[in-house]
């Protein structure tokens, strides 16, 4: 899932705990150090592209640099 490849590449140094979370029917959760990022059963929908990257710069915050930088 290109959103677990997308936290780990940009976040490694700061995620302790990262989960897929699967359920039936396609139903499924992401969640770092167990905050819910990104809930298919609550969006009705697969995340777009990038979408839970985005949503979990926001969590970590701008002063949070990416991975080897």
């Amino acid at each position: 899932m290109s959103a677990v490849r997308d936290l780990l590449s940009n976040y490694q140094h700061v995620i302790s705990d990262l989960r897929l979370v699967t359920g039936s029917k396609g139903v499924y959760d992401v969640r770092v150090d167990g905050e819910l990022v990104y809930s298919k059963d609550k969006t009705d929908r697969h995340a777009e592209d990038g979408e839970v990257l985005e949503i979990f710069r926001g969590i970590v915050g701008p002063d949070v640099a990416l991975f080897g930088t």
